[in-house]
């Protein structure tokens, strides 16, 4: 076994492999960027070595710097997570010339299947069943066009050289495929340096549904059986489960897993993707060959430390089992929580982790902790909520549970919206497919209400103690700590005494009235009295602002003499920047004139685009920023008049 490996990665699966590197007794190296100097991960590993600028293409893709911590390190082998280089057969193959253990398939495994044209001609040599679609060389955009009309529309356009969602787009009419297909381009050449597409039909209603596999070089291939991965945002994944419910042809799906990783000597961790339909009828998609994001589920209902597997098959051991000794033990579910606004259509949002708490009863992978920013370099996950029950009724209920006790604040996340999805009637059900978000907005997108009133007391008294608390401080400071001015207990001459606050939520005003009465403290609320009692709301103060949880919703609170700015909705059209990127595309000039709704430019951040588009009838009077220029979140980019 190695003493000591490199992980070429970052977050919650650099800090994942630790742990379980740590139980093997076996030392770590981590690598960071400038934006990741002070990570979880960093702290975490026995020695850190440093690999380049914030950008990804300059620290985390750098293949050269991260051969060279290695070599520095003494590190034997190089885990690469997931992500970034993990996928990369130049990086396999560079590690084999180095001497360094790559902890993962060969070179020409990666190759075979991370084009994913090439791959789906592999498999459709094997007798793998496949989506009608396109997977030629050819990229000329007028043949890719015909294509994709003779295949029928709706298509969906998806990167050759990678997945992840990054890229994909679904296209219903033939008119907006060349723009549709540029976009696509342009994202799969920023995300994998590769602008090569694929299409397929867009199957309406499917499941995605994919089975782990596991290879050793000693030509052991087997399975762990499946895990269904349907409910996604944006074609990224959110909520992943095992095994899939109501689904059953799995011994056919897992054969076909089997063969297509048989078929390319494979070695390690490796998922096998495939879409299926409501009647079960199944089609390969495509293979991650690396560790997924996840994996947990797999790990929960067998109990095998998926990780722990890597490591002894890179080692050149057995796998330490058969097919036939593997069961399914209950069911798990997996909830990625992000840092993103789903109310702005999933927009990622930035900032630092004021206040970080999960509950102690679900597996919780993450590489944060209070304190710790989310930048806009890199995907915005926080962490991975992982249960586990002896059915999946069960399982939910515990992650239903589990997410109403997680408390997140200093940015906007997703927690809120997974609990809906749980509590939803078609997820209740398991009517799953990848648009169950999409056809249930009105059920996940509801209204949250007003601020209940308990939260507003909550977030006064929480205030009034904060003042107190420094106020005390202040006259310990002053040398005359018993002088009645350091007081603050609202006293008035000829009037009650009483302390004032005005709370902003949601665009609305909130007056709160703390009074001092000789019985102690009476509270009133825009002008009704309200007696909240003893409170199970908890308060973490962040500026002039407070988060108040209650009941499994935050709540922020800003007062009103600290509240200033805009709040800028790029998915209104605003002309500002709603979070830092970079500008990739102007579609306007100065002087057009503009109608509502109209795509104005296209920023990218987070490795994903957002398109910014008019608020309303007018003319560009001035653009402030060129294709190329990195912008500030808020940053003004288009006047218009």
């Amino acid at each position: 076994m190695f003493r000591k490996i490199l992980i070429a990665n970052r977050g919650e699966i650099a800090c994942r492999v630790m742990r379980t590197a740590k139980r093997m007794g076996i030392r770590t190296v981590a690598v960071y960027s400038d934006a990741d100097r002070e990570a979880l991960h960093v702290k975490l590993a026995g020695e850190a070595r440093r690999i380049g600028p914030a950008p990804a293409a300059q620290s985390y893709l750098n293949a050269e710097a991260i051969l060279a911590a290695a070599k520095a390190s003494g590190a034997e082998a190089i885990h690469p997570g997931y992500g970034f280089l993990s996928e990369n057969e130049d990086f396999a193959a560079a590690c084999q010339r180095a001497g360094v253990v790559f902890i993962g398939p060969s070179p020409e495994a990666i190759a075979a299947m991370g084009d994913k044209s090439a791959a789906k001609r592999l498999m459709e040599k094997a007798g793998v069943p496949l989506v009608p679609g396109y997977h030629g060389d050819d990229q000329a955009a007028a043949l890719l066009e015909r294509e994709a009309a003779r295949i029928g529309f709706p298509v969906l356009i998806k990167p050759s050289a990678g997945g992840g969602g990054k890229g994909m787009r679904v296209v219903r009419e033939r008119q907006a495929f060349g723009g549709e297909l540029e976009g696509a381009r342009r994202e799969a050449k920023t995300a994998f340096g590769d602008d090569r597409v694929l299409l397929e039909r867009y199957l309406e209603r499917p499941r995605h549904i994919e089975m782990q596999v596991f290879g050793d070089s000693h030509g052991n291939v087997l399975h762990l059986f499946e895990r269904d991965c349907s409910v996604q945002r944006r074609h990224q994944k959110v909520i992943e489960e095992a095994p899939a419910p109501n689904f059953g042809r799995r011994s056919e799906m897992a054969a076909a897993a089997v063969a297509a990783a048989k078929a390319i000597r494979y070695t390690g961790a490796g998922t096998v993707e495939f879409i299926a339909e409501q009647n079960g009828r199944f089609y390969f998609m495509e293979m991650n060959t690396r560790l997924q994001v996840e994996h947990p589920v797999t790990e929960m209902i067998t109990g095998f430390d998926l990780v722990e597997l890597q490591l002894r098959v890179a080692a050149g051991e057995h796998l330490p089992f058969t097919q036939d000794a593997l069961q399914i033990k209950g069911h798990a579910i997996e909830a990625r929580i992000y840092a993103e606004d789903p109310e702005r259509e999933f927009l990622p949002s930035t900032g630092r982790l004021v206040h970080v708490a999960f509950p102690p009863q679900a597996r919780v992978d993450t590489g944060v902790e209070p304190g710790a920013e989310i930048s806009p370099w890199y995907d915005p996950m926080i962490a991975k909520l992982i249960v586990h029950g002896e059915d999946r009724a069960s399982a939910l209920a515990r992650l239903i549970s589990a997410l109403g006790e997680t408390q997140i604040a200093g940015v906007t996340t997703n927690v809120e919206f997974l609990r809906r999805v749980c509590e939803s009637t078609a997820f209740a059900k398991a009517e799953l497919d990848t648009g169950l978000i999409e056809r249930n907005r009105a059920e996940l997108f509801r209204p949250r209400g007003p601020v209940p009133a308990e939260v507003l007391a909550a977030a006064a008294l929480a205030e009034l103690a904060h003042e107190e608390q420094t106020a005390r401080e202040r006259a310990l400071r002053s040398g005359d700590p018993h002088s009645p001015w350091h007081h603050v207990d609202g006293w008035r001459l000829n009037e009650e005494s009483h302390h004032d606050f005005v709370f902003c939520a949601g665009g609305e005003e909130h007056r709160v009235r703390v009074a001092f009465v000789d019985e102690g403290r009476r509270v009133a609320i825009d002008g009704r009295a309200c007696e909240p009692g003893p409170s199970k709301a908890q308060t973490v103060r962040d500026g002039g602002s407070w988060h108040v949880f209650h009941e499994g919703l935050r709540w922020t609170l800003a007062l009103k003499e600290e509240l200033q700015g805009q709040d800028f909705d790029a998915g209104s059209g605003s002309l500002a920047a709603p979070m830092p990127g970079r500008v990739i595309k102007l579609m306007v000039e100065a002087g057009a004139k503009v109608e509502k709704g109209q795509p104005l430019l296209i920023l990218e951040a987070m490795k994903m685009e957002h398109t910014i588009t008019a608020p309303a009838d007018g003319t560009v009077k001035e653009i402030h920023y060129a294709a190329g220029e990195q912008v500030l979140e808020g940053a003004e980019l288009i006047r218009l008049e």
